[in-house]
């Protein structure tokens, strides 16, 4: 099983203790004799004698050992298999107050809204019935996080008003606390809408894509005509007012911008200073698809992209976050965390409008996935019980993962999506995801220098 990960981006080395956490910056030779995976000393010299010397060989490996020794890295923590029951408590809920949207993104995994079903958005009344269900199977845990989703959530957006309003009396009955989150395409955003925002959403995330000419290629409204300018003016409008409570605008890049770290900086030059540009996820059979091609050229970006960062970070005018560049290795999240991920299917739910329970808002409207119905509970605990044992030390592609402990898995939807089972994660998005991580491992080391 791999315990520790060497590797290069923009010309400087790294090593990364998998178990341990701990992160070095090293020389290429120390670089290389990892790679090699032995401390043989003969054999490494045998290997690498032709790019250095036996002298420089026998120094860098006493250093390696001397880590090794002090217990710095290769670490030898236990691993096990952890497996939690299909009775545990489910803490959050993406609540589907609309399966409508006043958009047609062509890349929409949601099918422009409606989820391969019939338009249409939420009740008051399911929505009451959905946080009782989250408050009922929340058994043991007082904070609870509870997302308005879409579709566009805002054509719905009297109904999550009122819900918000029905979940704060109800949380002070049960003890708990409810934090609020919303996603949206601020196509009909007012000034009410926002002061609404700025007093109850934890988060809100701001979906817009860049540049002009990128979002308004893919963002298209119901007359096909591009949507980037109301979205970036009430988005700018909203953030402007946010003071220092949480949001982050969430791009997807595709392979028509494989230059996507422009579509970055166009987000920062317009003031926003949360920013998160993912990968799309579609069929191959799609233009825009990215493609196992596009790989090589998607990595130069992200180191493109991790040097800027680093630099525009050093100036408090310049600053801002990258969503894939943060990773906190001293205070992560917990061990099951690490095991299992986002907890889709098992503390982790989605409730449709007409209140059908899947496990996370990318199984909705499969079948095979439903879980229950508001109205009958949970009917299916083996599916649960399927994803509380999904974790990466039972799948073959992330036991011996040298990133097991930094991306969970990947996504168990894309997963079956593309490879027909949620333990075999989607080749493309590991790649993309290792190549995110070595580039936040960078930008950590080299912040970290200050």
């Amino acid at each position: 099983m791999v315990q520790v990960h060497a590797f290069c981006v923009n010309g400087k080395y790294f090593v990364y203790d998998v178990l341990g956490g701990s992160l070095f910056e090293i020389d290429m030779i120390m670089h290389d004799i990892i790679k090699q995976d032995t401390f043989d000393e003969d054999d490494l010299i045998e290997a690498l004698n032709g790019d250095y010397s036996k002298e420089e060989i026998k120094e860098s490996l006493d250093e390696l050992l001397e880590l090794k020794k002090q217990g710095l890295i290769y670490c030898q923590l236990g691993e096990s298999e952890i497996k939690k029951p299909h009775g545990m408590s489910i803490k959050s809920m993406c609540l589907h107050v609309a399966h409508d949207c006043n958009l047609r993104c062509k890349y929409c995994f949601a099918d422009t809204g409606d989820f391969g079903g019939p338009r249409g958005i939420m009740d008051l009344e399911t929505g009451k019935k959905a946080i009782d269900f989250l408050l009922e199977a929340s058994v043991g845990r007082k904070n609870l996080e509870l997302d308005f989703f879409g579709g566009e959530p805002f054509v719905n957006l009297d109904v999550v008003k009122e819900l918000v309003e029905y979940a704060r009396e109800r949380e002070k009955q049960y003890g708990k606390v409810f934090r609020f989150t919303i996603t949206t395409n601020a196509m009909i955003m007012r000034q009410e809408d926002i002061d609404f925002l700025n007093k109850e959403m934890y988060n809100v995330v701001l979906s817009i894509d860049g540049r002009k000419e990128v979002h308004d290629r893919l963002r298209v409204d119901v007359a096909g005509k591009g949507s980037y300018d109301t979205v970036l003016r009430n988005s700018k409008k909203f953030v402007a007012q946010r003071g220092d409570k949480q949001y982050y605008t969430r791009g997807t890049f595709s392979a028509y911008n494989l230059d996507f770290s422009e579509d970055v900086l166009a987000l920062k030059e317009q003031g926003f200073e949360q920013i998160s540009i993912e990968p799309v996820v579609t069929d191959s059979k799609y233009d825009y698809a990215i493609k196992e091609e596009h790989l090589p050229i998607i990595f130069k970006e992200y180191e493109k992209l991790a040097k800027i960062y680093v630099e525009k970070r050093k100036n408090p005018e310049e600053w801002f976050n990258f969503f894939h560049f943060m990773i906190d290795l001293e205070n992560g999240p917990c061990l099951y965390k690490r095991l299992s991920g986002c907890g889709a299917g098992c503390e982790y739910v989605a409730v449709t409008p007409e209140g059908d329970i899947y496990p996370c808002h990318q199984f909705v409207g499969n079948k095979d996935f439903l879980l229950g119905t508001l109205d009958e509970g949970i009917k299916r605990k083996d599916i649960m019980d399927k994803f509380s044992c999904n974790t990466v030390l039972t799948k073959d592609e992330c036991k011996n993962c040298w990133a097991r402990y930094l991306c969970s898995g990947g996504c168990s939807a894309n997963a079956y999506t593309y490879n027909g089972s949620i333990n075999k994660p989607y080749k493309i998005s590991c790649e993309l995801e290792k190549k995110r991580l070595e580039c936040a491992l960078y930008a950590k080391a080299l912040e970290s220098e200050k």
